[in-house]
């Protein structure tokens, strides 16, 4: 039943009272008592713990309110009196001040005349009851149960005699613009002259506490100055304001935001997304967890449509506040959070009702529904601090992408990474390159051939055509294959030179001097409005200790001033004897965000076989950056076998992850290859597991063309959940001018993926393959 349990509490926190807007912990009455001992954590039954809608739950709590009020008659003034007794007598314990909370929250919906078959007093009433058994003991579920029915009676009792008096306090913060009616509206719920107005400029110049009383409601409300529209001269002033602000209510947080906007004033034009940042870089996201959207001016004529007629009442009231929340959620980049909003019309000549209270234009009390949420979101606040809810949920940037996935850094240690040598090119190409002794001759005997001009060529027939062509691409194939071979084997010799002159040399820091840099060719760049002048572009240069560096090219820019975005590193150099270092980086920076990716590594050579290499790697996520060190050692004992095995240990923030994998690479031939390995990822309290097997085929003309096919299964075991997969993969030479590249992968969750993609250097017949695809979205949209 634990997961039921969380499942339920996470309902509770992300929830508001009437959309999904989490629960807070505010200024409880019982912050400054403390429990006797805590709590249980544990679950309810299924029997005990129903889910019912929340209007539901309304009508059925008022049938048990009628049925229980007669059977509860006799004992309620028993039970009235062991209540009073027990709480002057003895210390509650959180379950009897939860109830005694409930008590007032009934005896004030008496007062604003609200009925418990309300939808919004109807939700409340279910959280509280559900939050509290998820915090209750198994022998107290029935004392919760009973609960709601004596605390009915209680609160009718208390009610009909006057005692014990109501306390129950509210201090509720005043933000929004200068002009939108925040004083005005504080005199309107007071009914009465309590703050300064003023028609024509600012009245409120400074913080100010306003108390007074509304139906036995204790409310204090923190008038603050206003905030003047959005713009480049009024930012420091309203910095200056909400830093104020902020300091005031340090000793003492309110338990409500009001934040006020006048209904009249928004319009297509209408943007305080500035604002609403600089609200929420000051006061942090959580200030948005207990705001209450107040519209202001809402009997102002509403303006006609775009053809003309006038636009419903209700529509473009939740056109105004949708866009409202709308920037809120980019402010604080969370989209889960939905603030309530109130209609408020503080105009003297507003319409009344009977009992003399303002209405708008739908026929709405908006005093009383004002109170109504206030107290709602008192009640819900002290129901999270009495029952420790009040650290559930974080407001701002989903957390999720915050968190690394352990199957992600699996995956990224179980990746194979090849150790280059000096030269830069891969121990086993090499090899492969060094071993073709015979075919190192099969160039050298071959006849001499004549080489066809173009109209020679023409003269020709199609079987002569291509006998010709497949005879010079044969020669190609032996000639490159040759000119590798022959590098390698310079290389060897050259660091075979180096090392002995250097042993013999009798003043070793003698050394020749370095080549001048060598200027890269331009980059290809877009089509911009730029001149032919080309002086301005970047340039690229290599200089002697390979240090490559050079731009990193924007292919969507259009111009050449803005069309590079960031610096790309590459650099591979040779520490020591048997020691190179090798550095590839980008780094891209602009007015809000700076990102960076680097690996750096180390690689010891052995020439008894080993090697021995460790790195660093570094990539931004976010606002954070994941750091990881490596360690790798290739053990060939065997000539065509290759063992490999490696540790990781990732940063990211606060939390490190660890771990740990063995390889071992076979070779069989020059063509034939089997991969396996094995890995483990553990950190944070969870444990991913995984493996992959691979096979690779490659072409007859490796390493001069990289024909291959290859096959991977791959195993994934994450929370309990095993995920295989399967891939293949495969790079053909369909004929000279031909080339097929197909890739298909399916896993045990019967998702997969298959990519073909041809490429010819003549056959123009294969892109009018696009045109059906174009074709089809283009005749999609046309029918959407």
């Amino acid at each position: 039943m634990k997961g039921f349990r969380d499942w339920v509490l996470s309902q509770i926190v992300s929830k508001s009272l009437v959309s999904p807007t989490p629960l807070s912990g505010g200024n409880g009455f019982y912050e400054e008592e403390r429990p006797n001992e805590d709590l249980n954590d544990q679950a309810p039954t299924a029997n005990s713990v129903a889910l019912p809608i929340p209007s539901g739950t309304s009508n059925s709590s008022a049938n048990q309110s009628n049925q229980s009020s007669s059977t509860l008659q006799q004992g309620s003034d028993a039970e009235i009196s062991q209540s009073q007794d027990s709480s002057n007598g003895r210390r509650k314990d959180t379950l009897a001040k939860v109830e005694d909370l409930q008590v007032k929250f009934l005896r004030l919906l008496q007062r604003l005349n609200q009925s418990k078959e309300n939808l919004l007093v109807a939700k409340v009433l279910y959280r509280m009851h559900l939050a509290t058994l998820i915090r209750t003991e198994e022998l107290d579920l029935k004392r919760v149960n009973l609960s709601s029915s004596r605390a009915r009676a209680i609160a009718n009792h208390q009610e009909a005699t006057g005692v014990p008096q109501l306390e129950f306090s509210c201090r509720i913060l005043v933000l929004g613009k200068t002009g939108v009616g925040k004083s005005a509206t504080i005199n309107s719920i007071f009914d009465q002259e309590k703050a300064t107005t003023n028609a024509f400029q600012p009245a409120t110049d400074c913080i100010q506490e306003i108390v007074g009383t509304v139906n036995g409601l204790n409310i204090t409300f923190i008038d603050t100055p206003g905030f003047l529209p959005p713009s480049t001269n009024s930012v420091k002033r309203n910095k200056r304001i909400m830093l104020s602000v902020k300091r005031f209510i340090r000793k003492s947080p309110p338990d409500i935001v009001l934040y006020f906007e006048r209904l009249d004033l928004i319009n297509s034009g209408y943007s305080d997304l500035p604002l609403l940042k600089l609200i929420t870089e000051v006061f942090g996201a959580a200030i948005w967890f207990n705001t209450i959207l107040v519209m202001t001016h809402s009997s102002s004529a509403i303006p006609e449509g775009p053809e003309g007629y006038t636009v419903n009442y209700d529509s473009y009231i939740s056109k105004c506040t949708n866009l409202i929340q709308q920037y809120i959620q980019q402010a604080m980049l969370d989209s889960r959070l939905e603030n309530p909003a109130l209609l408020v019309e503080n105009h003297p000549q507003c319409p009344r009702n009977i009992t003399g209270e303002k209405i708008l234009p739908n026929g709405q009390v908006w005093r009383s529904q004002l109170l109504l949420f206030c107290v709602c979101t008192k009640v819900l606040g002290d129901v999270n601090s009495l029952l420790k809810f009040q650290n559930g949920v974080e407001l701002g940037p989903a957390n999720s992408a915050q968190v690394p996935s352990l199957p992600h850094l699996l995956s990224s240690l179980l990746r194979h990474r090849p150790v280059s040598n000096q030269s830069g090119i891969d121990d086993e190409m090499e090899e492969i390159l060094l071993s073709d002794k015979e075919e190192g001759d099969e160039y050298d005997q071959l006849p001499s051939i004549r080489i066809l001009t173009k109209s020679q060529f023409e003269k020709l027939s199609k079987q002569q055509k291509e006998d010709y062509l497949d005879e010079l691409e044969y020669r190609e194939t032996l000639y490159l294959k040759k000119q590798m071979r022959e590098e390698c084997r310079k290389r060897k010799g050259k660091l075979l030179l180096e090392e002995q002159e250097f042993l013999n040399s009798d003043n070793p820091d003698d050394q020749q001097a370095p080549p001048e840099p060598i200027q890269l060719p331009d980059m290809a760049v877009p089509l911009s409005f730029d001149s032919d002048c080309a002086v301005h572009r970047y340039r690229c240069l290599v200089d002697s200790d390979q240090w490559l560096v050079r731009p990193v090219l924007d292919p969507q820019g259009w111009d050449h001033d803005v069309g590079f975005d960031g610096i790309n590193l590459e650099i591979s150099t040779e520490i020591k004897k048997n020691v190179s270092g090798t550095v590839v980086g980008q780094m891209h920076k602009n007015k809000q965000d700076f990102n960076i990716q680097s690996e750096c590594a180390a690689t010891y050579v052995n020439p008894l076989g080993s090697t021995y290499s460790i790195g660093v790697d570094v990539q931004s996520a976010g606002k954070d950056m994941v750091y990881t060190v490596h360690t790798d050692t290739r053990l060939k004992n065997i000539k065509h076998n290759i063992a490999d095995c490696g540790v990781s240990l990732t940063s990211f923030g606060k939390k490190y992850y660890t771990g740990a994998k063995v390889e071992d690479t076979l070779l069989i031939g020059k063509r034939l290859k089997f991969v396996v390995n094995a890995g483990r990822m553990e950190g944070h309290g969870q444990v991913a597991y995984g493996g992959s097997f691979e096979t690779c085929l490659r072409g007859e003309d490796y390493p001069v063309r990289n024909d291959n096919l290859s096959m991977t299964m791959t195993v994934l075991s994450f929370n309990k959940e095993t995920v295989l997969s399967g891939s293949l993969q495969s790079e053909l030479r369909l004929s000279r001018s031909l080339k097929a590249t197909a890739s298909a992968n399916l896993n045990s969750r019967k998702m997969g993926q298959i990519c073909i993609k041809i490429s010819s250097s003549e056959h123009l017949q294969i892109a009018l393959v696009a045109v059906f695809s174009i074709l089809k979205v283009v005749l999609s949209k046309k029918e959407i």
